[in-house]
């Protein structure tokens, strides 16, 4: 089972990405050890599974993995992305050549566990703040070089939503850049006037006055950083839905709800994708 909202990225996308990584791995001379020991004509099946509770995200790429090492394993996904496992579950049936199975494995169980664990952070998270308030948990551009689209997907894996994919599809003033500008309406003017018009403006601020002075140049969006819950509050007062209102910096389980409660569009986590733990997922050999 999956979540049947949840639409898969396209094959031209996450094929590279398993590609180079079974490249690395293979290396100059193959798996050495596996065709040393294991005949040619050797058939193998297996499952992989879940060795604790999580949501599951990365299937497409382990699917990709054993595809590409040979096209006769036969590969039947049990629990697609989104799905909720736990300790036992069989995510992936397998059946075929014993070398290609053993080759694609670590590749394979690398990208499943690591996006498996960026699902499970991100669906902790929205659990914690839904009893509080409307705010969507967003991702940022904290993320693995080169994984990016699988990590961002596994986010929405896990019930969150994305934040801009790269420097090239929003306009987000952090305050480095308003440094640079000397101020923060010289920062969005120059924005507005370099942009587009179907580009979004976001604006980082750290204190109220800030927030104020944001506001008089119409941002789209105000990154709140830092606050205070009593300081996101009346932030969100003053903005009085004249902008997006995201909170972040701090964010975890234990502050998700109170920042929720504030009454904040959204909330962005970098932990959720630089930081989440893998899930622990196996193959076993039937």
């Amino acid at each position: 089972m999956s979540d049947a909202r949840l639409v898969p990225l396209p094959r031209l996308l996450v094929e590279p990405i398993v590609r180079a990584a079974l490249l690395e791995d293979l290396g100059r001379a193959g798996d050495i050890t596996t065709d040393a020991i294991v005949p040619a004509d050797a058939r193998l099946s297996g499952v992989i599974a879940a060795r604790q509770d999580g949501v599951i995200s990365g299937v497409d790429a382990a699917v990709i993995a054993f595809g590409l090492i040979d096209p006769a394993v036969s590969v039947i996904v049990e629990r697609g992305d989104g799905a909720r496992v736990s300790p036992g579950d069989v995510v992936i049936r397998l059946d075929g050549p014993a070398r290609a199975i053993l080759t694609a494995e670590r590749v394979a169980l690398n990208l499943l566990c690591r996006m498996s664990g960026v699902a499970t952070a991100t669906a902790g998270l929205v659990e914690a703040a839904r009893p509080h308030g409307k705010a969507r948990i967003v991702c940022t551009r904290k993320t693995t070089p080169g994984l990016r689209s699988l990590e961002k997907h596994a986010v929405r894996a896990g019930g969150g939503s994305n934040h801009r994919y790269g420097l090239d599809d929003a306009v987000l003033i952090k305050d480095n850049h308003i440094v640079v500008a000397g101020g923060i309406v010289p920062a969005i003017e120059r924005a507005r006037a370099y942009s587009g018009h179907l580009v979004k403006i976001e604006i980082e601020v750290d204190t109220l006055d800030q927030l104020a002075e944001a506001l008089s140049v119409r941002a789209d969006a105000v990154l709140l950083d830092n606050m205070s819950p009593d300081q996101l509050r009346e932030a969100v007062r003053m903005i009085d839905g004249r902008a997006i209102a995201e909170a972040s910096g701090r964010i975890n389980r234990d502050t998700v709800g109170a920042i929720a409660a504030s009454g904040v569009d959204l909330i962005s986590s970098g932990w959720i994708t630089h930081s989440a733990p893998i899930i622990d997922l196996g193959l076993d050999a039937a």
